[in-house]
C-alpha cells in the first residue's frame, strides 16, 4: 500500500498546492482504514498532524465524502475471539466460591485460612489448585458473581437477656409516670475518652484548598495535656443536658459528682418542687448496676438534696438504646468533627456550643478533681445505704431514699 501511495503522490504532487496535498493525503488515509495516517505519512513524507488537519477539513466541507472513503470496521463473527476462561475451566467458579465461603474461609488446608481475601491471594490459591488465572480475572469474576468490597456492620448485640424487652417497657413506664408527676427524669453515661492535643479527629471540616489542619502522626498520649473524660446528664423532659469533663478516672464518684453538678446548676431551677429523681443508666461502667460505690455515692446525693433517687439500668449489651447516646452525645461528636481537641478549654467550648434544630442546649464544665480508681466499699458502709429493690428485677431497678426519711 505504501508503494502505491508513493507512486500516486509522485505523479500528482506537482499539480497540487499545499491545501490540496493535505486533503488528498487525508482522503488516502481514510481510504486505507486502520493505520492509514501513519502509512500515508511514511509514503509522502508529510507530518501526521498535517494529514489529520486535511481529514478535519474534509469532514467540515465534504461530510458526505467521509462515509464513502472509510472502510467498514471489522466485525467479529458470532462465537469468534478467545473463549472465556470460565468456559474452558469448568471448575474455576466452583473453587472460587469455596474460597469465598464466610464460615470456613476455604478448606482447612487452604493458605487463605488466616489471610485476607484479596484478589491476588485468591488468584494465588486458585493457581495452587491448578487454575491458570490472574488477579485481574479474579476481580472480573467476583464482579460477575455480585461480590463487592464491604466493611463490617455493627448489628449483633450478643446474647440477649430473656427479660430485655420487659425491662425496656418497665423503664418507659417509669419515665412516663415520673414525668406525669412533674419529677425529673435523666439519662446518664460516659462519652468516649478523648486525647487532648493536636491529634487527628475523625470527620472533615471546610478549609482553604490544600491547607488541611496539620496534626500529629502518632496518637500517643501527651503527658502534660492528658485526656478528657466527658460524663453527661441528659434531661429527658426538657431536652437539655450537662457535661462534666474529667481529667482523671471514670469512676462512680465522678459520675455522681456530675449528676450533683447538673442538679445544682440546672435541675434545681428547672424542678423547684421535685421530691424524686429518676436516673436511667447502662448496666456497666462507672454507673453499673453492680457497683457498690455508685450506690453509696447516690445515697450521699440523696442525703444532700433530699431527693428519693430511683435508678433503672438498661439490660447488658443494650447501651445504644440509652437516650443520651442519640439525643446528646451524637450531636457533640458532629459538632467537633474534624477539629483537633487541642485543649480542655476547646473541648468545653465545643460541647457548650452544641445546638440542634430541636432546641438542644448543653452546659459544660471542666472537673479538675482527682478520683481514685478501684475504691472498695466495705460491708458496713454498704449496709448504711437506704436501698430498696423495686418489684421487677431488683438488681436493675432500685430506689434509694434519703437517710433522714
Amino acid at each position: 500500500m505504501i508503494a502505491t501511495v508513493q507512486g500516486k503522490y509522485a505523479t500528482l504532487s506537482h499539480l497540487m498546492n499545499e491545501r490540496l496535498k493535505r486533503r488528498w493525503a487525508g482522503c488516502e488515509a481514510l481510504a486505507s482504514g486502520r493505520g492509514g495516517i501513519s502509512a500515508v505519512a511514511r509514503a509522502t513524507g508529510m507530518s501526521p498532524n498535517t494529514i489529520k488537519r486535511g481529514i478535519r477539513e474534509i469532514e467540515v466541507e465534504m461530510p458526505d465524502l467521509i462515509g464513502s472513503l472509510q472502510r467498514p470496521e471489522r466485525q467479529r463473527q458470532p462465537g469468534g475471539g478467545r473463549p472465556r476462561l470460565a468456559e474452558t475451566d469448568r471448575t474455576l467458579i466452583r473453587d472460587l466460591k469455596r474460597l469465598l465461603e464466610p464460615v470456613t474461609r476455604g478448606d482447612p488446608m487452604s493458605h487463605l485460612l488466616w489471610t485476607s481475601k484479596s484478589t491476588r491471594h485468591l488468584a494465588g490459591e486458585l493457581q495452587r489448585h491448578g487454575h491458570r488465572v490472574s488477579h485481574m480475572t479474579v476481580a472480573r469474576l467476583l464482579s460477575e458473581l455480585d461480590y463487592r468490597l464491604q466493611v463490617n456492620r455493627k448489628t449483633r448485640e450478643g446474647t440477649s437477656h430473656p427479660d430485655r424487652d420487659a425491662q425496656f417497657h418497665y423503664i418507659n413506664r417509669q419515665v412516663r409516670a415520673f414525668q406525669r408527676r412533674g419529677q425529673p427524669t435523666v439519662s446518664v453515661d460516659t462519652k468516649k475518652r478523648e486525647l487532648v492535643g493536636d491529634f487527628k479527629n475523625v470527620g472533615r471540616e471546610w478549609r482553604p484548598q490544600g491547607q488541611p489542619q496539620e496534626v500529629r502522626i502518632h496518637d500517643f498520649r501527651d503527658a502534660e495535656l492528658g485526656v478528657a473524660i466527658p460524663y453527661g446528664v441528659y434531661d429527658l423532659g426538657r431536652n437539655d443536658g450537662w457535661v462534666s469533663i474529667g481529667i482523671d478516672h471514670d469512676t462512680a464518684e465522678f459520675a455522681v459528682a456530675t449528676i450533683r453538678s447538673w442538679w445544682g446548676r440546672m435541675g434545681r431551677r428547672a424542678y423547684p418542687r421535685a421530691q424524686e429523681l429518676l436516673i436511667t443508666a447502662d448496666a456497666g461502667g462507672s454507673n453499673g448496676s453492680r457497683s457498690r460505690l455508685w450506690k453509696l455515692c447516690l445515697q450521699q446525693l440523696a442525703d444532700e438534696t433530699g431527693l428519693t433517687i430511683t435508678t433503672c439500668h438498661f439490660p447488658p449489651g443494650t447501651s445504644k438504646w440509652n437516650k443520651i447516646e442519640h439525643r446528646m452525645f451524637c450531636h457533640i461528636t458532629e459538632n467537633w468533627r474534624g477539629r483537633p481537641l487541642v485543649s480542655h478549654a476547646v473541648i468545653v467550648n465545643l460541647i457548650g456550643h452544641t445546638r440542634t434544630d430541636t432546641g438542644l442546649q448543653i452546659q459544660a464544665r471542666l472537673d479538675r478533681r482527682s478520683y481514685e480508681n478501684g475504691v472498695k466499699v466495705p460491708e458496713d458502709a454498704f449496709a448504711t445505704i437506704n436501698l430498696s429493690a423495686l418489684p421487677f428485677h431488683g438488681d436493675w431497678n432500685y430506689k434509694i431514699n434519703p437517710s433522714r426519711k
